[in-house]
């Protein structure tokens, strides 16, 4: 392990790098050194953002639009959002409750820092992304992870949250559809979860929704359309997934004036706000038609069902059926205290490291994201790329004895 300079922080110290990031930089090291591997450890569809959003962008550069934009975003991308929320989830916005963000990242921390103490508690459904662990805990709140497994479809139940209610929680987090499981809360599911929390006024809801256009169910339920939570919820999205912009770094929320005021604020010391021409270009895809999205949307729904398909011929490997997003999070702990040559599997970290050396595939680890008997396979890239990466996987692990 690298040494630690003596002047860094303990904040720094203690902080984990992120997973996917990590896995990312050993499969280039691989690659780097003329060995094919398969990379299926990153979160970033494959596909190139639409020509018309380029366009647009390039427009936005080329008439000046190059300047300082306000913290909290330009009006004509506020509008933009408060026309999108209006249309796809039927919440009622004004543009004081939007604040555009440098990526949907952004906007989740700017939420954390804004509501959270040291102390607090804030309860984060697991499996998670894995940014919410740590962002959590640099603002000194204390995690409480409450765990769904393949058995119930990664769903948290509103039991396992009412027990998880103490005097001290501050906040709820999720994403629906879930990375990296594919798990779309139902809105009757959504209902009962957020009927626990009805009373505790205290609690403020953030609700991940940036795989919205990537939902196979065709039902998305946004709970800040509930009555009762709604000026206490923040609903957070994006550009980066639905519309093939992770580099454009875009991001948004919608919520209640006095927490986006907050966050405005927060931003403002951090970063001010984020491109002007990328704003231009965000409030475009919003108000143009969505056929490139419905099109990435259709090939990924495509692929769910080819890497279940391969993944149901592994023995060994249990799946979950994705209904989003673009990831299969399958269980492969019947597959610890197996070994092969020099490895021996004891958890997923050992299974993700062994395929990447062995078999050239990579993958991140479950306990990246709380759940160490799972592995997450992005399925953001082609079906010849998927075929291949998983009869690796499958000739690998068969190995294991």
């Amino acid at each position: 392990m690298r040494q630690m300079h003596p002047s860094l922080s303990d904040r720094i110290i203690h902080m984990k790098a992120s997973a996917t990031i990590e896995m990312a930089d050993k499969a280039r090291q691989l690659t780097g050194r003329g060995i094919d591997v398969i990379s299926l450890s990153i979160g970033e569809p494959d596909f190139d953002t639409p020509d018309h959003i380029k366009t647009a962008a390039i427009q936005a550069m080329q008439s000046g639009q190059t300047k300082y934009t306000p913290v909290s975003g330009l009006p004509v991308l506020k509008n933009a959002i408060v026309d999108k929320f209006k249309r796809d989830n039927q919440l009622n916005f004004s543009p004081e409750n939007i604040v555009v963000s440098n990526g949907a990242k952004q906007s989740i921390a700017n939420i954390m820092f804004s509501v959270l103490n040291p102390g607090d508690e804030i309860i984060i459904f697991t499996p998670y992304w894995v940014s919410y662990y740590e962002m959590a805990k640099l603002t000194g709140a204390i995690p409480v992870l409450v765990k769904a497994d393949v058995e119930q479809d990664f769903k948290v139940t509103p039991a396992q949250l009412d027990k998880a209610l103490t005097s001290k929680t501050k906040a709820l987090l999720f994403s629906s559809p879930c990375n990296p499981t594919g798990s779309v809360f139902s809105e009757e599911e959504m209902r009962s979860l957020m009927q626990v929390i009805k009373h505790r006024e205290d609690i403020v809801i953030i609700s991940d929704e940036i795989y919205e256009y990537i939902n196979f169910t065709d039902k998305h339920f946004s709970p800040a359309t509930i009555d009762f939570i709604q000026n206490r919820t923040a609903t957070v999205n994006g550009f980066s997934k639905g519309f093939a912009m992770t580099g454009w770094r875009l991001g948004y929320i919608g919520a209640p004036a006095w927490l986006a005021a907050a966050c405005t604020k927060m931003q403002s010391q951090y970063t001010s706000g984020a491109a002007a021409f990328n704003q231009a270009a965000g409030a475009f895809a919003l108000n143009s038609p969505k056929g490139p999205t419905k099109m990435m949307k259709k090939a990924y729904q495509k692929r769910c069902q080819l890497v279940l398909e391969l993944i149901n011929e592994i023995k060994g490997m249990k799946c979950n059926q994705p209904q989003g997003a673009f990831y299969a999070f399958p269980d492969i702990s019947s597959f610890f205290g197996k070994s092969y040559k020099n490895y021996s599997i004891t958890n997923a970290d050992d299974i993700t490291m062994y395929l990447l050396e062995e078999a050239h595939v990579a993958l991140v680890s479950g306990s990246a994201f709380g759940d160490d008997k799972c592995v997450r396979i992005s399925y953001a890239t082609s079906e010849e790329i998927l075929i291949e990466a998983i009869k690796r996987i499958g000739h690998y692990l068969e190995l294991l004895s």
